[in-house]
């Protein structure tokens, strides 16, 4: 007989509706697991990525298909004790981790210019290698709906293009390899909300370089904090603002568009503007 866990229940229970619904939506719309895959499930020691480890588990216990999982855990260069954290939660969250180590930290914490934007492509590419060697086909990330939002915005406003965090994606690097973010509906607050109910206690961020430059209450002044106090501000007198902006990357309208890329091929509406009456000024 299974050992009752009230922390594993709560997601079937309490936030069955916030959490594992939206969980399940993420996974039929975008189509994200298959029968017979094998999914490394990315931990980083985080409230997001410790609960899609137990929703990974809740659905492969009551899905419909079968499905396998590793549980991978990438130590870059971690305090042994936020190392020895991450080891305690998933002993406590009954979550069967592999760690590997890497010293991507002492790669990049001497520079100086994007070192977060480096240090993130390094994790990856360690995350994918690692998974491969394990027989997975896909790696699932624990990305929120809130970070779809942000990246959007961030890239409008810093990055001067449209583009967003996709739920799944084809790696370029790693043949028969994806990528799926599996939370892609669930808010952050609810995952919050899932962390305080059960006192539990995450790593925030362990990289050396945020550790010395954050306060202990986690505020900075990151691009993505940036975004997150704007998003705040606009909520105040439109509290759809959020689904708004991800809707506006469901319905793009390239023919109101003057440029955009596809792949990697670059296109101008006035590929289509000559001899289309369509386009004429209405003026």
């Amino acid at each position: 007989m299974e050992k009752f866990n009230p922390i594993e229940h709560s997601i079937i229970t309490k936030y069955k509706k916030t959490l594992f619904h939206k969980f399940i939506g993420a996974v039929k719309d975008y189509r994200l697991i298959s029968p017979g895959d094998k999914i490394a499930v990315c931990i980083s020691g985080g409230k997001d990525s410790m609960l899609l480890a137990k929703l990974m588990q809740e659905l492969s216990r009551h899905g419909d298909y079968p499905f396998d999982m590793e549980f991978i855990v990438m130590d870059p260069g971690y305090h042994p004790r936020n190392r020895q954290k991450i080891i305690d939660n998933a002993e406590t969250l009954e979550i069967p981790i592999h760690i590997f180590d890497t010293d991507i930290f002492g790669s990049v914490y001497n520079i100086e210019k994007n070192p977060c934007y480096l240090c993130a492509r390094m994790r990856r590419g360690h995350l994918y290698k690692q998974a491969q060697e394990l027989g997975c086909n896909k790696i699932a990330l624990g990305h929120h709906f809130d970070d779809v939002i942000e990246t959007i915005l961030m890239g409008m406003l810093y990055g001067a293009q449209v583009q967003t965090m996709m739920p799944r994606i084809k790696s370029t690097n790693f043949e028969g390899m994806e990528l799926i973010r599996p939370m892609y509906y669930i808010r952050e607050k609810d995952i919050i909300s899932w962390r305080n109910y059960n006192h539990l206690e995450f790593l925030q961020c362990a990289c050396r370089f945020t550790e010395q430059n954050h306060g202990l209450d986690g505020t900075g002044t990151s691009k993505r904090q940036e975004i997150k106090h704007l998003i705040a501000e606009l909520k105040k007198t439109n509290p759809q603002v959020e689904m708004n902006i991800f809707r506006s990357v469901e319905r793009v309208n390239l023919s109101t568009v003057i440029g955009y890329y596809l792949e990697d091929e670059e296109h101008n509406f006035l590929e289509r503007f000559d001899g289309d009456k369509k386009g004429e000024s209405q003026l």
